[in-house]
């Protein structure tokens, strides 16, 4: 009775209750696609390896998370699936009534996962109550798996390029803040380079003192040939009096009392034309610096490229293999033949005491 009576009932369900499942196999493994550097050698050649150990847990990890059987439960109404054949079969369907965890609980009995560590390779078995949905189920797997990967690879990406970005967008406000300081001083001084102005002016002050040399000249030499009374020798002085007054009105627009065309003197519109010269200098190198490293780190990611690959695509089952119906009858008389010779060992054992 302890053994036949399991067995013929366990035979009785599997046989006569039990409804046929069909299974889809999928299989994939994440890949990681690195394109060599312009300046190799053999540039732009693709070089081909398996994806990192992290990714395929994190892969593996999802496919038997909550937030998958939510997602796929929202598209496909896994509920339905599993549970149309309920109250029929209320061992392998799942019961409508249930909650998320317990829809998580049966999923992980309808989707098992193999998984090598060493390669990546990574094969699922999907089953359900009929092959098309068997395969449906089995092709959004590979979907949102799909998805996933594609999600962590633009977050790799981000993640190496972020602070680029940053140290580039706070170079460019620094470059237009310095740019912005410069336009201001010249709308200011209505001057767009004071260095330049003052080389003008330095260009009057010699053109007179060149004009005053020669005034000299000319003077000595009517001084010698004429009398002092003579017009031109009174006309020539006067002219070096006028050049004279002229050069000290020149000196004078550099001094710190006298103001330049924009109403400020010379020397304080150089020294602050210079140092917003040097900032301005500075923050464009800050800038192309910030721009060639944030290129650098761009190139960078995106020379490595993480997708799924998928080896085997989901199938269409022709038959039902499930349940493994005189797998499970045997491993019921297996159990059941265990528990009565326990139970016969200890009930001897205790007889044999006494």
């Amino acid at each position: 009775m302890l053994v036949l009576l399991p067995i013929i009932a366990a035979a009785s369900y599997l046989w006569v209750v039990a409804v046929d499942q069909y299974s889809s196999t999928v299989g994939f493994s994440v890949r990681t696609e690195e394109l060599s550097s312009s300046l190799d050698l053999l540039g732009g050649i693709t070089r081909l390896s398996g994806g990192g150990s992290s990714d395929s847990d994190i892969l593996y990890d999802y496919i038997h998370s909550q937030e998958l059987v939510t997602d796929l439960d929202a598209q496909i109404d896994l509920r339905g699936i599993y549970a149309q054949v309920w109250p029929s079969d209320p061992i392998f369907a799942f019961d409508p009534d249930g909650s998320v965890e317990d829809l998580v609980n049966h999923w992980e009995k309808k989707v098992r996962i193999l998984y090598d560590a060493n390669s990546g390779l990574m094969t699922l078995r999907v089953l359900a109550f009929s092959p098309e949905q068997a395969t449906m189920v089995a092709a959004r797997i590979l979907e949102r798996s799909t998805e996933k990967i594609n999600a962590l690879t633009s977050e790799a990406r981000e993640d190496a390029t972020r602070y680029a970005r940053i140290e580039m967008d706070r170079a460019l406000d620094r470059l237009k803040t310095a740019r912005e300081a410069m336009t201001d001083f010249r709308m200011r001084t209505q001057m767009v380079d004071p260095i330049v102005d003052l080389q003008g002016q330095m260009g009057i002050l010699n053109s007179l003192q060149a004009q005053l040399a020669e005034s000299y000249i000319e003077l000595d030499l009517l001084r010698v040939t004429t009398n002092t009374i003579d017009p031109r020798v009174v006309r020539v002085e006067q002219r070096i009096a006028v050049i004279k007054n002229r050069m000290e009105e020149e000196r004078r627009k550099f001094s710190e009392s006298d103001q330049g065309s924009g109403g400020e003197d010379y020397a304080s519109m150089v020294a602050e034309f210079e140092r917003l010269t040097v900032d301005r200098e500075f923050a464009e190198e800050a800038y192309r610096v910030a721009l060639a490293a944030y290129d650098a780190a761009l190139a960078e990611a995106q020379r490595k490229s993480r997708y799924l690959a998928a080896h085997i695509k989901p199938t269409m089952a022709e038959k039902a293999e499930y349940p493994q119906r005189w797998t499970l009858l045997g491993l019921t008389a297996f159990f059941a033949l265990m528990a009565w010779a326990i139970g016969v060992l200890v009930y001897y054992s205790i007889r044999d005491r006494r």
